[in-house]
């Protein structure tokens, strides 16, 4: 049974500033951007896509929107979303999420970026936008999304990232490309810690880093050194990491003045095994945390997670890459609606079937959909508009 209100995730977008001159307004902004949530949630990759699924589900559709000028056509879509400023989907998405979300202790969020590949335009000569996101681990959510017109621009993107979300207790976790003094001090300043990966792009702190751990034993440390272990097998291929931190950074930093937040260096060893095949990866990192071997290889391993659950799972089962809406600011925004859909399908915490079979439920079951687009609890608006934590 559908109830007469609309559905807690959809009340979030009614009050998102209309770019549309009031004459134009021939269905409600609210409809074009339901209807272009769900088709995404059933695989839409395009405008005709999308104005293919409102036909196709209009019965339904009709039981929640009023739908008073029938199904929108795909210009419509087209002209909404390319005019439609990002930061209003972003507003109101990250409000549900505030709703949504569960409090951790120490919520790991992973920085990372990800080209939308198809988003190119060659026509306008312009290139695929590069999206930052904050992923939190534990809740499996995103936090925060920022646009970059180059993944070389992480780095200015990252400080906005970062002064949306409440960051204190959490462990920032970021890949070489984007770690300057300034984002650490950032992140400490606001109450977090940092773990930060080391590249040859770091030049000096790198190689530093590197002789420190030169030749360690993890079984048998220098009594400076605390080392931990894991061992995986998944799919016939067995991992174990060791990993190695000291707080024996004074030396690093009397050396590297600008990084009076590190307290402890670390190094991970990965060791692979894929049947006759063994492979070793060694990787550096610098972090604001004490020296704790658990709570190191932890974060170090939760950062993977913004690309197996969020980036993996975008292009798999959403196809963003595959994606060929590119102009205007349609692009960011039909990234956002993607992200909302993926959010939905994780926020049934009682299903015990895999994200990807969750997605799949969620596009040929009506009655499923319901379940998540109604049943969610409401959230007062005034604490939504406190930032995200």
């Amino acid at each position: 049974m559908i109830p007469e209100t609309i559905p807690p995730i959809i009340d979030f977008f009614n009050d998102i500033k209309d770019p549309r001159i009031e004459r134009k307004k021939c269905y409600p902004l609210i409809e074009v951007i339901v209807i272009s949530l769900l088709s995404v949630m059933a695989f839409a990759k395009g405008w005709e896509d999308i104005e293919l699924y409102g036909k196709t589900k209009e019965a339904w559709l009709k039981q929640f929107l009023p739908l008073k000028n029938g199904i929108p056509k795909h210009d419509v879509y087209r002209r909404v979303f390319n005019r439609l400023d990002p930061r209003e989907i972003e507003r109101c998405f990250m409000a549900w999420v505030r709703a949504i979300k569960r409090d951790q202790e120490r919520e790991v969020i992973a920085i990372d970026g990800k080209t939308v590949r198809g988003s190119f335009n060659i026509r306008k000569e312009s290139k695929a936008i590069h999206l930052v996101s904050a992923w939190a681990t534990e809740n499996r959510l995103v936090f925060a999304q920022v646009k970059t017109e180059e993944k070389s621009n992480e780095i200015t993107a990252i400080p906005t990232l970062l002064e949306m979300i409440v960051l204190k207790g959490c462990i920032v976790t970021i890949d070489a490309m984007g770690c300057p003094y300034k984002i650490a001090n950032q992140i400490v300043n606001a109450g977090a810690d940092y773990v930060f990966s080391l590249k040859e792009n770091q030049e000096t702190l790198y190689d530093d880093v590197k002789t420190y751990f030169e030749g360690v034993d993890f079984a048998y440390p220098d009594p400076l050194i605390k080392t931990s272990s894991t061992f995986e097998v998944d799919h016939g291929r067995q991992e174990r990491r060791n990993h190695a931190v000291t707080d024996d950074v004074s030396w690093l930093v009397a050396a590297h003045p600008a990084w009076k937040t590190i307290k402890s260096i670390g190094v991970v060893e990965s060791i692979r095994t894929v049947g006759e095949t063994v492979s070793t990866e060694l990787r550096y990192y610098i972090s604001s945390l004490p020296a704790n071997p658990v709570v190191f290889g932890t974060s170090v391993r939760a950062h993977w997670g913004i690309e197996n659950s969020l980036h993996y799972v975008l292009d798999v089962a959403f196809g963003e890459d595959a994606c060929r809406i590119k102009s205007g600011n349609a692009p960011e925004n039909i990234a956002f609606i993607r992200k909302i859909a993926l959010s939905l399908a994780r926020s049934d915490t009682d299903s015990k079937r895999s994200i990807a079979s969750r997605i799949k439920q969620m596009a040929w079951s009506e009655q499923y959909l319901e379940q998540l687009l109604f049943q969610s609890g409401f959230v007062d608006q005034t604490e939504a508009s406190a930032p995200i934590h």
